[in-house]
């Protein structure tokens, strides 16, 4: 079957996409384990300032050819910014996580480079206020994935049908039933490989709800590859899945990994990031639920603001 050439706005943003998966995948997570293996976890704030740079490299790609507007840049910093005001601000008084919220909002709207940029960055000033530590390079990795990975799934809505409707128009259920039902088949399996096989484990929720789940989601975003409607069902059911068993997953085998390093504590191995998958489950549950429910308030309001100003300054294009 003949393929239309792409045109050089689609090339571009191919090619960003490739290299941002060859940093966030592997170049990013190569860099945290060298600094826990070879270097002290004192060092913690070097690896943190190397993310950050990893992230600026797919970012800048944006403006390949042209000079970056400062307009563009601003943007990035008043969501990194306002990222990590809401972030604080529940942190120390309701227990709802909004900055996880904030994260994915950027990515949908922004793209995936750019919601990967706004969750590095908040995430390391964010920890300038709460704690920072060996855990912050993790974390930064986190929410910038979570960035990366919804505005890899979800559909950034057309200029022209943008300037024609003033409004992102909320999509059919049906569509985001793929990603659900993947996920719901991912822990279907989950359980039966349980029940066949329940090794040393005395329960099913643990590692086997984060790997199945894993496995589930990536295969639902890809189904539904840039697909997804920005309406606040979908977000907050997104923002549930991809928060428990992303983030959920990749911090608790940051728990193990820092722990070890202490005296007296538990070697890395699989049994004690078992332990630590079982005893985090109602953590990221909350943290999952918290952030969705947020999403699910206010997503849709401020990804159309995003969107507007995107489009009447003419950003990212």
């Amino acid at each position: 079957m003949h393929q239309e050439p792409l045109t050089r706005y689609e090339a571009a943003c191919r090619r960003r996409t490739v290299v941002s998966s060859l940093i966030i995948f592997i170049l990013i997570p190569a860099t945290i384990i060298f600094g826990v293996v070879v270097m002290d976890q004192s060092a913690y704030m070097a690896i943190s300032l190397l993310v950050v740079i990893y992230t600026l490299i797919p970012f800048f790609m944006v403006f390949e050819r042209r000079r970056p507007k400062a307009r563009e840049i601003v943007l990035i910093a008043m969501m990194a910014a306002l990222t990590t005001v809401l972030h604080i601000f529940f942190h120390v008084t309701i227990p709802v996580q909004a900055g996880t919220a904030m994260v994915i909002v950027s990515g949908i709207a922004l793209g995936p480079e750019a919601g990967f940029l706004v969750g590095a960055l908040a995430r390391l000033v964010c920890n300038f206020y709460v704690g920072q530590g060996p855990w912050t390079p993790w974390q930064m990795f986190c929410w910038g994935l979570l960035g990366f990975l919804a505005g890899l799934a979800f559909n950034r809505v057309d200029v022209d049908d943008l300037r024609k409707n003033m409004r992102i128009n909320s999509g059919s259920f049906r569509i985001v039933m793929g990603p659900v039902l993947c996920v719901a088949f991912a822990t279907a399996l989950a359980y039966v490989s349980y029940l066949i096989w329940p090794g040393r484990d005395e329960t099913f929720f643990g590692w086997r709800l984060y790997v199945f789940g894993a496995a589930g989601l990536m295969a639902g975003v890809l189904l539904q590859r840039k697909r997804l409607p920005a309406d606040g069902l979908t977000m907050a059911l997104f923002t549930f899945f991809v928060t428990f068993v992303v983030y959920g997953g990749i911090m608790n085998v940051c728990a193990m990994v820092n722990a070890s390093a202490m005296p007296g504590a538990d070697p890395i191995s699989f049994n004690t990031l078992r332990v630590l998958y079982i005893a985090g489950v109602p953590y990221d549950a909350i943290h999952a639920g918290t952030a969705a429910a947020f999403i699910f308030l206010f997503g849709e309001v401020l990804t159309g603001k995003l969107e507007r100003i995107r489009i009447k300054y003419g950003i990212y294009r």
